[in-house]
């Protein structure tokens, strides 16, 4: 598959993932009249978005839409090095153009993500980390585990989709929820000041999870080949 098409898929999956999932804690979280969506809602909003994409361009692109999870599958050796820079850019051109295209207000921090004051439930800058460091290290740990040869063929996209539903659940009243650095960075850049200044921690902790967890599984993966390729011994 050429690059380029690679690249308009992740550009593609990953403008819809933020314009789907910020977009519905945006316009529908605290719809007036008890009509809202709630976190609950936002949360199934960004599971979907990833479910469908995995399925619509996943055999073009791998479905990654998420500088982390590249990271974390180069360093699970599912995915080349070579390509992972022009993986970034086109990720992080996506949530860009995605957190943009409706023009939403910037009432309430535009679903950035944040630590202390800038955290929906107050928490600190060290909780922030321990979340978006553990979320990601599980979001790449189902990914390798789902995506494995071994796995059923045909259900990664609905593994992936409801882990980070479930990931949301837990982490919007942490940070809003990251796990991914393009998503940060799209609605940081119209934001700015705070979000800006905090957008470092939504850079590094999740792509050191990231990586952590693809190494883990890779870890597991090898040493799993390496006990059913050792002979039986005889009792």
């Amino acid at each position: 598959m050429p690059l380029s098409r690679k690249l308009a898929a992740e550009f593609i999956g990953t403008f819809w993932l933020v314009f789907g999932g910020c977009g519905s804690a945006v316009l529908a979280a605290a719809f007036p009249n008890n009509l809202g969506i709630g976190f609950a809602g936002v949360s199934l909003a960004f599971g979907l978005t990833v479910l469908t994409m995995v399925y619509a361009v996943g055999a073009i692109s791998g479905g990654h839409f998420n500088p982390a999870v590249s990271v974390g599958l180069v360093a699970g050796g599912r995915f080349s090095a070579a390509e992972l820079g022009p993986y970034v850019v086109a990720q992080v051109a996506g949530a860009v153009l995605a957190s943009g295209a409706a023009g939403f207000s910037l009432a309430g921090g535009f679903a950035s993500n944040g630590y202390g004051e800038h955290s929906p439930g107050g928490y600190s800058l060290e909780a922030g980390i321990v979340a978006e460091f553990v979320l990601t290290f599980i979001f790449l740990f189902v990914i390798m585990g789902a995506t494995s040869s071994r796995a059923p063929a045909g259900f990664a996209g609905l593994a992936i989709g409801l882990t980070l539903t479930l990931i949301h659940l837990v982490g919007i009243p942490v940070t809003n929820t990251s796990v991914n650095p393009a998503r940060s960075t799209g609605p940081a850049l119209f934001v700015g000041g705070w979000a800006l200044a905090q957008l470092w921690m939504f850079w590094i902790v999740p792509i050191l999870g990231g990586a952590a967890g693809g190494l883990a599984f890779r870890f597991l993966e090898t040493t799993g080949e390496e006990q059913q390729a050792r002979p039986a011994r005889a009792a």
